[in-house]
Formats: C-alpha cells, sequence, structure tokens
C-alpha cells in the first residue's frame, strides 16, 4: 500500500530535516576534552603568606598567557590556602584530590607542608610540582609522581658557599635560620661546602618561625667574619632591620629566599651588600623574563621575586608536559613520564631540565644588593650554571650520608 505525501508535508519534512543539519547537537563525551584541573597550595596568611601570595600571582600569570589553555584543553584553576601547617596542608590536599579531582597540584610552599602530604599524594597518584624545598623529597625518600622545578632546600646554598670562601674570602661564619626543615637543610648545605672549601662554622642559631623580636638571637653573633641567613617570607625583612640596629657590620650571605628580589622594595639599606644565591633573579636580561616582569607589574604593581617565578615556570612544566602526553593526564604513570621528560630552554628564570629523581637541574644567580636609581635592587656578579641537587658530589657517596638536619653537620667548634 503507497503512502500519500503532500507537498505541505514534503515541505513541513524538508525544512525540519534541515534543522536538525543546521543544529549542533553535544559531541559525546568521549569526544570533548574535559577540563585540565590545575590545583594549587598556598599560603596566604603568616609570616610565610608574603611568598604564598606571589606563588599564586605567578601561577595565574602563566595561565593568562596561555589563555588558560594547555594542550588544546581548558584549565580550570583551584587555589587553596594552607593556612602555612601541615594539618591545614592535608586537609586542603585531600581536597583538591578527591572533591575537586584535580590532575595535578602545584605547590605547597613550606618544606614541613610537603612532608605531611607527601605518602597521600603518592597514595593517589597524583602529580604534584612543589616550591618546597624537602631534600629527600628527591633524594632518599623519592616520590613518583613528585617533581620540583624550583630547587631543594639546600641546592642554592651549596654555590653560596663556594662563593662566599672563594670570592669573598670568609673564613668564619655564624649561621642563622628558623628552627625548622627547610633551615636545617640550606644550613647544612651551606655548611658542608663552606668547611671542604677551608672555612668554619662557629656557632648555629635557630630562631623559632614565628619570632616576635630576633634581637635575643642576634646577640648571640659574635667571633665571626659572616654570617649566613636563611630566613623565607617576610621574615627576612625583621632580622635583616634587627641585625642593622644591633651595631653588627659583618657581611650576611643568604639563598633563594632571605634576598628575594620581592623583598627589594620593604627593605631599607640594612640589606645592602648582602649577597644571596638564587635560582631566579630580576635582572636577568631574556625576552621570557622581561615578558614575566612586565606581566607581574601591570597586573599587581610587584616585582616578582622567586617564589612568582618558582610557580610560573612549574606551571610551565605541567603545560609542557601535557604536550609531550597529547593532552592525556588520565594514565598518571606516563603523565609525570612526560612531566620529567620536559626540557625548557627558554624561561624566566633561563634554561632547566630534570634529574632521575625529579629534581631541577638549572643555573644559580650570585646576586649583591646595590642601589640602583634610588632603589634596592639585586645585581647579578656571578653565575653558575647546570646546578644539581648534588652540587659537585658524587651522587651514591652524598646519598650515603645522612640528609641535612639541625645537628648535621655537626658543629666542630
Amino acid at each position: 500500500m503507497s503512502r500519500k505525501v503532500t507537498r505541505r508535508k514534503f515541505m513541513a519534512a524538508t525544512a525540519a530535516g534541515a534543522a536538525l543539519a543546521t543544529f549542533k547537537f553535544p559531541s559525546p563525551a568521549i569526544a570533548q576534552a574535559a577540563p585540565f584541573k590545575l590545583g594549587l597550595l598556598t599560603i596566604k596568611t603568616g609570616p610565610l603568606a608574603q611568598g604564598g601570595i606571589q606563588m599564586e600571582q605567578g601561577v595565574v600569570t602563566f595561565l593568562k598567557e596561555k589563555n588558560y589553555t594547555f594542550a588544546g584543553r581548558k584549565v580550570d584553576f583551584i587555589s587553596a590556602d594552607t593556612g602555612g601547617n601541615p594539618a591545614g596542608t592535608k586537609t586542603k590536599a585531600q581536597e583538591l584530590i578527591e572533591r575537586d579531582k584535580v590532575d595535578a597540584i602545584l605547590g605547597p610552599l613550606a618544606a614541613f607542608e610537603l612532608l605531611a602530604i607527601s605518602d597521600y599524594v603518592a597514595q593517589h597518584k597524583t602529580p604534584m610540582l612543589s616550591l618546597a624545598g624537602a631534600d629527600d623529597m628527591t633524594q632518599r625518600k623519592p616520590n613518583p609522581y613528585f617533581l620540583r622545578p624550583s630547587a631543594c632546600s639546600s641546592q642554592a646554598m651549596h654555590p653560596m658557599a663556594d662563593f662566599a670562601a672563594k670570592e669573598l674570602k670568609l673564613k668564619k661564619i655564624v649561621t642563622i635560620s628558623e628552627d625548622f626543615a627547610f633551615g636545617y637543610e640550606q644550613m647544612g648545605g651551606f655548611q658542608q661546602t663552606f668547611e671542604e672549601n677551608g672555612g668554619k662554622i662557629v656557632n648555629k642559631i635557630w630562631p623559632p618561625l614565628v619570632t616576635p623580636d630576633y634581637t635575643p638571637f642576634v646577640a648571640q653573633i659574635a667571633d665571626c667574619d659572616g654570617v649566613c641567613q636563611g630566613f623565607a617570607g617576610s621574615n627576612p625583612l625583621r632580622f635583616m632591620k634587627t641585625y642593622a640596629a644591633a651595631g653588627l657590620k659583618y657581611p650576611v650571605v643568604t639563598g633563594e629566599t632571605g634576598g628575594d628580589d620581592a623583598l627589594m622594595r620593604a627593605f631599607g639599606d640594612e640589606a645592602l651588600g648582602m649577597y644571596s644565591c638564587c635560582p631566579y633573579t630580576l635582572d636577568l636580561a631574556t625576552d621570557s623574563n622581561k615578558r614575566f616582569i612586565a606581566a607581574m607589574q601591570k597586573d599587581y604593581k610587584v616585582d616578582p621575586g622567586f617564589y612568582a617565578a618558582g610557580l610560573y615556570v612549574a606551571a610551565a612544566v605541567v603545560a609542557a608536559g601535557l604536550e609531550k602526553a597529547k593532552g592525556k593526564s588520565d594514565d598518571k604513570e606516563a603523565f609525570v613520564k612526560a612531566l620529567r621528560a620536559v626540557d625548557l630552554e627558554d624561561t624566566p628564570r633561563g634554561p632547566i631540565k630534570f634529574d632521575h629523581l625529579g629534581n631541577v637541574i638549572g643555573d644559580f644567580y650570585v646576586r649583591r644588593v646595590e642601589k640602583v636609581n634610588g632603589k634596592l635592587a639585586n645585581k647579578t656578579v656571578k653565575t653558575y650554571h647546570n646546578v644539581s641537587q648534588f652540587w659537585t658530589y658524587d651522587e651514591t657517596k652524598f646519598l650515603a650520608q645522612p640528609v641535612y638536619s639541625r645537628n648535621y653537620p655537626p658543629l666542630k667548634s
């Protein structure tokens, strides 16, 4: 039996067909690249907040530059304030992993935070790229899902000690730093290299992280020809002001946080002449660094320092790793392998690559605080190229010794 189709029905059917042809139905979920979820653990309160805020600014600067898109996938960015304590860091890490389902975590800032969550993050196979030093994370107790694009705690202090002994000709130094893991590992690295170059550590002083007045600790500095301080966050400002107020004139050397570029606007003349060693320096005259500085000044009206640059570079590593993984992050082992294979020639800190344990190898800059056009600024005086976490030491022998601690290397005097 034939079916009669009138002209009116034919035209209606044709119109409907045309509408179906032009209407864009949602593609199946499998054909769409889901957003890449990037989490940040940082600190926005307390003495380390100055660095934590710059960490977030550094990440956002890179995301804006890339239009919040990595390897063709839109990036959902989730920032979490840890409060600067291990318990808060663990809670925020759990939220990022279990609630927000992040593909990777940037941060945290402090070594004690990192140590509190390392096992948990590894159990959940979540790639983590941290600013925190915690030497053993890439040495004796490596986490297979961890990368450090910044520096381990002692990494900047080995070249700083080399410079202090060979270039500044210092012989007897007092070390002073906060009484926690980052401080121990900084001072341990400095002590080992300094003493191997003929120097001597005459005293090691450990103020608490939250110290209202450094005067009693500064009063212990004596019988030396130099001081090595390892303070972080805003603490270098208070220490150096107390140091100058006490009338002390010994030259001061420090690592990546004690002379941070972002602190220069807050320092006074008490910082003049201070030497620091850092994997980032504001005066690195590359196009990449100039673009980074211009973006930070435009959006935040600040000069970036180590904290901002470190997280900008960490985000760049994630973007490059995702490209290597062809935009796929669901296979965590493959994604981490791609991240560790990243080799970047052009970053604000210069070229970087990773060793087999996931720690960065890159240039480190020794700078001296000078006054330029009436303002304090770090001026690079020497660059140490391709510095690894093992410095010039044999890796096997280095790992056979204990991790740097409050009492290792021991005070010999």
